[in-house]
């Protein structure tokens, strides 16, 4: 049996010298070449450069024809850290403030565990994923043949949940993430001498009103039975202290857990903004991408998901999700092809938040969730 202190330290050491060389999506050469070689280190059969930088480590055991993947993140964020630990960053303006060091690291752990314990009777593929911070690392592994090259009949992922005590686990069925849409209105009017407001059609009030009237999409014209977010995030113009702009961008996003809710949204937002340009007397143009579909877990699953984790923790320790998140995981793009589940595994109370410069993944987690990846493979690959 596997020394599960020694690989708790093992698992720490590879935790902290990913955090110390964070890599941003589709950079993470030094992370995807470290994966590689460890998991030949265990045996596995290795292939490198899956959608970019992705990897992709395969086991079998037995005679089984089922494959289940299990899958984690590798990037990082472009932001500064903060924290003064001795495996801070080393790479100025980049850091892992969103624990997917930790989400490698215990992937790693469990590809070990299973390598040396077994236990199961089947295909499991290990999936490190590029580019998950900006939507685009699954969208690449699949379009560089995934399912085709290394089929798997269902996935499951995580991630660390600051709030959530260390050793903690929850999912739900149904929705868990949302959607993510990303939205610029670009308002141009004449600009000019902000002494001379009435010699041009300056566009800073008609942005600011709009910003305004964005709001009443989910409050005025979306039902209250549905849950949806629209976030204005950032309002850039051309003007300076005594010029009035002539052209502004309003950009955001938008959360929604159903397309119908998405298009409305989108609806909606084209009515506002050309209204509201139009009785400020300016023009509006509008662009409306999806980035991120909704993340839905699928129900069997995340009930085997939540067994598979009270075999590794308490009983009182494994919770149903009371709601969704509005926050958004490209994993849900996996299930587009094949059932499954995605789950949340407690960072700490006392957690900074995820894309914070203070953020740190809490190494006690790490454990937890390496038996709990070799526990949903044991259950769902079962010998005999």
């Amino acid at each position: 049996m596997t020394d599960l202190k020694a690989l708790s330290d093992e698992m720490t050491a590879w935790r902290r010298d990913l955090h110390a060389h964070p890599e941003f999506g589709f950079e993470e050469t030094r992370t995807a070449a470290f994966v590689a070689d460890t998991l030949r280190s265990f045996g596995l059969e290795v292939a490198e450069g899956i959608g970019g930088t992705g990897v992709v480590g395969t086991l079998k055991r037995g005679t089984g024809n089922r494959a289940i993947a299990l899958r984690t993140d590798m990037d990082a964020l472009r932001i500064t850290e903060r924290g003064q630990a001795d495996y801070r960053s080393r790479t100025p303006g980049t850091m892992h403030a969103c624990g997917h060091d930790g989400h490698t690291a215990m992937l790693l752990g469990a590809a070990k565990l299973l390598a040396e314990e077994g236990g199961f009777d089947g295909t499991v593929r290990f999936l490190f994923q590029p580019a998950e911070e900006w939507g685009k690392g699954a969208l690449a592994m699949l379009d560089d043949g995934l399912m085709q090259r290394f089929p798997f009949d269902e996935i499951y992922g995580l991630h660390n949940m600051p709030g959530l005590p260390v050793g903690h686990f929850e999912t739900r069925a149904g929705p868990i993430m949302s959607a993510e849409d990303n939205f610029e209105i670009v308002l141009t009017g004449l600009g000019g001498h902000a002494a001379r407001p009435q010699s041009g059609n300056e566009v800073l009030v008609a942005a600011c009103a709009l910003v305004t009237n964005l709001q009443t999409i989910v409050s005025r014209r979306l039902s209250p039975a549905d849950i949806a977010v629209v976030s204005v995030t950032e309002l850039i113009t051309d003007g300076t202290r005594n010029a009035l702009p002539g052209l502004a961008r309003i950009l955001g996003d938008a959360r929604s857990f159903r397309p119908e809710v998405s298009a409305e949204i989108e609806r909606q937002m084209r009515v506002i903004a050309e209204g509201t340009a139009m009785a400020h007397n300016v023009t509006a143009e509008t662009r409306y991408t999806r980035e991120f579909v909704p993340l839905i877990n699928d129900a069997t699953l995340a009930e085997e998901a939540m067994a598979a984790a009270r075999t590794v923790l308490q009983a009182d320790q494994v919770k149903v999700a009371t709601e969704p998140m509005t926050a958004s995981e490209d994993f849900a793009r996996f299930l587009e092809h094949v059932p499954g589940c995605f789950v949340f595994m407690g960072n700490g109370e006392n957690s900074a938040p995820l894309h914070n410069p203070d953020f740190d993944f809490n190494d006690a987690g790490l454990l937890p969730g390496a038996r709990y990846h070799a526990a949903i493979i044991r259950r769902r690959l079962p010998i005999g």
